[in-house]
């Protein structure tokens, strides 16, 4: 039987977030259904998944932005609550950055390129542009550097000897050159995701893989532990 190797769990928190909901209003089970993000157990995950590879547990460490509280008073105080919540548990550590704006330059690179992916025709295109560059009066919200955090903690904690394995909770494609990179230097990587956004290419490069589907949320859910 293969020995049982110190895990640390790296948490892509918003990534989670967003697939969550996504499998929960694609989910026809019942139970699944009616839950929110909020009920679902981040610390029964993280045994649940470390149990799958064969580890143990070392500790999670769960990664989110942090709204403007200029945005929102209410949004902002409540993902504060949760992540206090989160940071609780049992060998969890919380790891944070700011949302960062994107500038009006940014949306506006982003938007033409929206215009030339279109199938405007020639008259219609110069009104497209005009339109899309009118509409710029705010900045929009987006999530920087938390990948980045996530990857450089991953390889640090693997070659310190803090862990003899990475598991990321996360099916994002960015994060293949680390996992690449791991396994060079004779280290383990594995991730585990919602089928929702999760890279083809992640899982074909980098084997065994774990979906977490319903039967995995539905033990999940703080009501049944």
């Amino acid at each position: 039987m293969e020995t049982i190797q110190k895990a640390i769990v790296f948490v892509d928190g918003n990534n989670l977030y967003h697939n969550l909901i996504k499998t929960i209003r694609n989910s026809i089970h019942p139970a699944i259904k009616i839950i929110k993000p909020k009920d679902f157990d981040l610390l029964k995950l993280s045994e649940l998944v470390c149990q799958k590879f064969n580890c143990s547990r070392v500790k999670t460490i769960y990664y989110n932005s942090i709204p403007d509280i200029r945005d929102s008073k209410e949004v902002y105080y409540a993902h504060q609550k949760y992540l206090s919540l989160v940071a609780s548990l049992t060998k969890f550590e919380v790891k944070v950055r700011k949302l960062q704006k994107k500038s009006n330059e940014e949306i506006l690179a982003d938007r033409l390129k929206l215009v030339e992916k279109s199938n405007f025709c020639q008259n219609c295109r110069p009104e497209a542009v005009k339109l899309l560059t009118q509409s710029i009066k705010y900045f929009e919200p987006k999530e920087k550097g938390i990948d980045v955090m996530i990857a450089v903690d991953m390889l640090n904690n693997i070659l310190k000897g803090n862990c003899e394995c990475c598991i990321l909770i996360s099916g994002d494609a960015d994060f293949i050159p680390i996992f690449d990179l791991i396994k060079e230097n004779g280290k383990k990587a594995f991730s585990a995701a919602f089928r929702e956004g999760y890279s083809f290419e992640m899982r074909a490069r980098h084997k065994p893989y774990l979906i977490i589907d319903e039967t995995i949320i539905e033990k999940c859910l703080k009501d049944k532990n």
